[in-house]
């Protein structure tokens, strides 16, 4: 009956004392919420806000420095490089000019260059210029170039082989200067050489330095990256192609290139101690340009467009 406190389930006594107990209500109780979720996935957890966090930097991606840090976009600074960058025909994404900065005939042309090639023209503080610049003197006028597009080493023989033409290819063992990397893509371009190779570590890539130094060429022809260059070399030997390293020591001496004629790698080593002890293994011969005893040695740059044109007189009276 009602009130009555001896039904069963209205107190239960215990060794404390008597106690509530449900009152014959257990089925309408509150179900539980189950196991607890995990950490990642309650979004008030910190290892659910850090992995979150991971997750927006993973769909951002940076470009780092071998160190990690951060690098800032690729650009062309100060006003006669820019115009010349334009001039060359130099991939742009965007053309940045200082807030409040004097115009001249410079700025004026590469602002109507970049009109003309329809590349974007950002107007910019010049707190935001030096930010943008790594503080170099820009003297209000910075051009961002895109990462250069490399090609596989397996391209450049490929187009080597459709040319109709005895292969005819550069790679470079170590260079470091950006700038001697376009004079050499520009001398290759210049005697008719179908491709430049150069190695992913130890080696200048195709800067906006080197791109200005080239002239434009590196639009018309391919630079690849390997990340072997030996042995990147073993295969393309191995494909019929002569190696031949250019060397101050030279086992071959310009005047007597006979291989020139032939499928041919010529290999240039870097501006101080030249071609790598490995690269040198892989070599068929290594190929010297007699000079005057008062000269030491030349530029790398200098000497491969030496050789080149020896190579391409060489082809033409064949």
């Amino acid at each position: 009956m009602a009130g009555n406190s001896q039904r069963r389930g209205a107190v239960r006594k215990g060794k404390k004392g008597a106690t509530v107990g449900s009152g014959g209500q257990a089925r309408r109780a509150l179900k539980g919420r189950g196991p607890t979720p995990a950490a990642e996935i309650r979004t008030k957890h910190p290892a659910a806000k850090k992995a979150a966090a991971a997750a927006k930097r993973a769909q951002a991606p940076q470009v780092r420095g071998p160190r990690g840090r951060k690098e800032l976009p690729e650009t062309v600074v100060g006003r006669n490089p820019v115009v010349e960058a334009l001039r060359a025909g130099v991939p742009a994404t965007a053309l940045y000019v200082a807030q409040g900065v004097s115009v001249d005939e410079r700025i004026a042309e590469a602002v109507q260059a970049a009109g003309n090639r329809g590349i974007a023209l950002m107007e910019i503080s010049r707190g935001e210029m030096d930010r943008l610049t790594g503080n170099a003197i820009h003297q209000g006028l910075a051009l961002q170039v895109p990462p250069y597009d490399y090609a596989h080493p397996e391209d450049l023989l490929a187009i080597a082989r459709d040319s109709g033409v005895p292969p005819l290819l550069v790679a470079v063992d170590g260079v470091t200067d950006p700038r001697n990397l376009g004079a050499i893509v520009r001398s290759a371009a210049a005697f008719g050489a179908h491709g430049v190779l150069v190695p992913e570590r130890r080696s200048a890539g195709m800067t906006a330095s080197a791109w200005r130094t080239s002239a434009g060429t590196a639009a018309r022809l391919r630079v690849a990256r390997c990340t072997n260059l030996v042995r990147t070399l073993k295969e393309w030997a191995a494909e019929g192609l002569m190696i031949v390293g250019l060397d101050a020591d030279g086992t071959v001496d310009i005047d007597s290139f006979e291989l020139a004629t032939g499928p041919l790698v010529l290999v240039v080593g870097s501006e101080g101690r030249g071609l790598a002890r490995l690269t040198r293994t892989v070599c068929d011969a290594t190929i010297s340009i007699p000079m005057a005893r008062t000269v030491e040695s030349l530029n790398a740059s200098v000497a491969t467009g030496v050789v080149l044109a020896e190579v391409a007189r060489r082809r033409r009276i064949r």
